[in-house]
């Protein structure tokens, strides 16, 4: 029961964030002034941006406006592009796989080889292949990503041509981007995993444990990783997430077509329907994400539920 409690709450909880996402990214088209005329060329009439407005619902009153607003998000009716005269949601659904093929690819490189190094630099913590694994996450978190892809692009691409600096449908194109997508994410969880087992490692069951004879192996295995796998569930939640909504630079660097670069697009050609069906997607994301990472606490860790 108190496990239900704690997930409806949750829910709740994630309900009225979408409904603050909703007021925000409605109400943000207004703040250029008359969106009406900032969405028409500039050469265009007094005449048709009155026209343009009266299509559009512009000139109801803003009450009216979200509520068709909110109905038609709820329905799944975004509006229709401005530049691609198509639905604003097919556009989305259309670059959603290449986004999703990106994100999942970078966080599992990430999520595998970070959860394995730093569970290796908490075992030999302040070791030699301790101190070695610390500065490499170090530096994973300190390049930015833009320069690092466009290191890999340079290297890889230019100089050893041993891989395509750009584009989508081959497993080659997919290396780069992913690479450089997930190296921060692989630091993070590298650092996360190692001081959560180190903090794990040093409590008192473990020592319980370690007295009654059982091997190191076991203890870190099928003792503490359970216990130091929450925080880091928490971070993979909000890395996946992050990466759903659109990884901006790293799809223009390498002109992977998805979500990302769909928002770039969009707000260079003020195409506001598609720029607000992105916005709230990537909310969305966050949302669910974390909300699937709070039900997997209460199977992970039952005192969570009080």
């Amino acid at each position: 029961m108190k496990a239900l409690s704690f997930i409806a709450g949750r829910a709740l909880q994630g309900l009225i964030v979408m409904i603050g996402v909703s007021l925000i990214v409605f109400f943000a088209l207004f703040l250029t002034g008359d969106p009406a005329a900032v969405m028409m060329p500039p050469e265009a009439s007094r005449a048709e941006i009155e026209a343009f407005r009266h299509a559009m619902g512009y000139d109801d009153p803003i009450l009216v406006q979200y509520l068709r607003f909110a109905g038609g998000v709820l329905s799944g009716d975004f509006g229709r592009s401005l530049r691609f005269q198509r639905p604003a949601v097919d556009l989305l659904f259309e670059r959603l796989p290449a986004t999703a093929l990106l994100a999942i690819t970078a966080l599992l490189w990430s999520s595998l080889l970070g959860f394995v190094l730093g569970t290796v630099a908490a075992v030999r913590q302040n070791g030699a292949v301790d101190f070695v694994i610390r500065v490499i996450s170090l530096l994973g978190q300190a390049i930015p990503v833009f320069w690092l892809a466009l290191l890999l692009i340079i290297v890889f691409s230019l100089n050893l041509r041993w891989l395509p600096s750009g584009g989508i449908g081959t497993a080659q194109q997919l290396i780069l981007p992913s690479l450089a997508l997930g190296a921060y994410y692989f630091s993070a969880i590298t650092r996360l995993v190692r001081a959560s087992l180190i903090e794990v490692l040093g409590e008192n069951y473990i020592r319980t444990a370690r007295a009654k004879g059982i091997s190191n192996f076991r203890i870190v295995v099928h003792h503490a990783l359970r216990n130091a796998l929450i925080p880091v569930l928490t971070v993979q939640g909000m890395y996946f997430a992050s990466l759903l909504g659109g990884a901006l630079i790293t799809e223009i660097i390498f002109a992977w077509p998805g979500i990302g670069r769909l928002a770039v697009d969009s707000i260079q050609t003020k195409d506001f329907p598609v720029v607000q069906a992105v916005v709230l997607f990537a909310a969305f994301t966050f949302v669910v994400t974390n909300f699937l990472v709070d039900v997997a606490y209460v199977f992970l860790n039952p005192r969570i539920r009080l």
